[in-house]
Formats: C-alpha cells, sequence, structure tokens
C-alpha cells in the first residue's frame, strides 16, 4: 500500500458514539488493555448502554472502529459534572481513554482526545480533567492537559 492510500485509510477511522453492537466488535476486550474489566454478558452490557445513553450528551463514550477487521481499536469517554461553583459551572471528566496495542502511533487517540474535548467544550464545560499514569504525561500535555494538583483513590474492593 503506498502512502495515499494509507493516509486514505487513515482518514476513514472516524470517532463515532458507541453502539450496541460494539460488544461484538471487541469493545470489552479493548477496555481490558487498559485495566481490570471482567466479560459481561449481552444483558448487562446492554443494560449499561441504555443507562449511558439516558444521560445524553452528559455521557458519551466515542470509539474507532477498523473499518478492514470490524473491530473497535479505540475509545474514550467523558462525562459532564454539574457544579454550584463557577457560577454553576460544568466540568468534563475524561475516562477509559485506550488504542488497540497493535494501532498505536496512528493518532487515534488524538481523535479520540479531540472528540471528547471538543463535546466537553461545545456542553459549555470551562474546563475538562482526566486522570492519567505518569508514563502517558507527555501525551496528554502534547494535546494541551497541564499537570495540576494529585490524584487521590480510595477503592471498595
Amino acid at each position: 500500500m503506498d502512502s495515499s492510500n494509507s493516509l486514505i485509510g487513515e482518514l476513514k477511522l472516524q470517532v463515532r458514539k458507541l453502539e450496541k453492537s460494539d460488544k461484538s466488535k471487541g469493545f470489552i476486550e479493548l477496555l481490558q488493555q487498559l485495566t481490570v474489566c471482567d466479560s459481561i454478558s449481552e444483558k448487562k452490557f446492554e443494560e449499561r448502554f441504555q443507562e449511558i445513553n439516558s444521560y445524553g450528551n452528559d455521557h458519551i463514550v466515542c470509539v474507532i472502529e477498523d473499518d478492514q477487521s470490524g473491530k473497535i481499536i479505540a475509545t474514550g469517554s467523558v462525562f459532564i459534572e454539574r457544579k454550584f461553583i463557577r457560577n454553576c459551572g460544568k466540568v468534563g471528566h475524561i475516562e477509559d481513554v485506550v488504542v488497540d496495542s497493535t494501532a498505536r502511533g496512528r493518532q487515534l487517540g488524538k481523535k479520540i482526545i479531540g472528540f471528547l474535548t471538543d463535546h466537553a467544550h461545545s456542553m459549555g464545560c470551562y474546563k475538562v480533567i482526566l486522570d492519567c499514569s505518569i508514563e502517558n504525561k507527555a501525551f496528554y500535555e502534547k494535546y494541551g492537559f497541564k499537570q495540576k494538583e494529585i490524584q487521590m483513590v480510595k477503592y471498595f474492593s
């Protein structure tokens, strides 16, 4: 494949919202590359999908599907927090960003982050925040994110 055909292939890789059928396209397996994510039944997937959809534009899960393989190769989500501070402002929280290990280096993470930050901005958020590993800090800094404070966590088993 020459470089012009490669570029055309990359242009086809568009960000879109998660669909129910994406479970069968490797969506859960992709999340397993990010963190602990057990296999879930079709019923549980559909219930969670419907719940997230019920939030409308306040919670978006996006994906990139590889047209050739039919597999989901990148994903991320953003949810909108409504606050009292900042004149009842809103904050976008980016979560669960992952690009398939076989598809890294193709600017897919940039596409996902761009889609999610554009969505938060269009929803009137005054900022968008995310947590990431030290290893991914430079990646997010390329797209305008800055380190601020520290993250704390308390797990409930």
